[in-house]
């Protein structure tokens, strides 16, 4: 198990690496439950770039035909929005467990003993 506190990648933005530092102090992770935050965070940030690239430049634009186009960042939000939801819930850190301690390490449910 992970003793220190582990610091948020450097090319996360301000705002990922807040929600990264209350993650690591809310749970005790593992250095396996690090890289799949990390793959979290990193799936955030590229949807909320994505989705600035479709605010400033809309949602389509019109090919050489005259045709409207859905724009490749639409592709890459939905994407990178799905791979967050994915991970999040592998990490378990969107299910609240009554009574449980939250410093213990995410249990993934599919690996629980009955």
């Amino acid at each position: 198990m992970t003793t220190k506190v582990a610091k948020p990648p450097e090319h996360l933005t301000e705002a990922t690496k807040a929600w990264w530092n209350l993650a690591v102090s809310d749970y005790a992770l593992e250095a396996h439950h690090l890289r799949l935050l990390q793959l979290a965070c990193e799936a955030w940030d590229r949807a909320q770039q994505a989705r600035t690239v479709i605010d400033e430049q809309g949602l389509t634009y019109t090919n050489r035909f005259g045709d409207p186009v859905l724009r490749p960042e639409a592709a890459v939000e939905r994407d990178a929005r799905l791979a967050f939801a994915r991970l999040v819930r592998e990490l378990d850190l969107d299910v609240d467990h009554p009574g449980e301690a939250r410093s213990r390490p995410p249990a993934l449910r599919s690996n629980r003993r009955i």
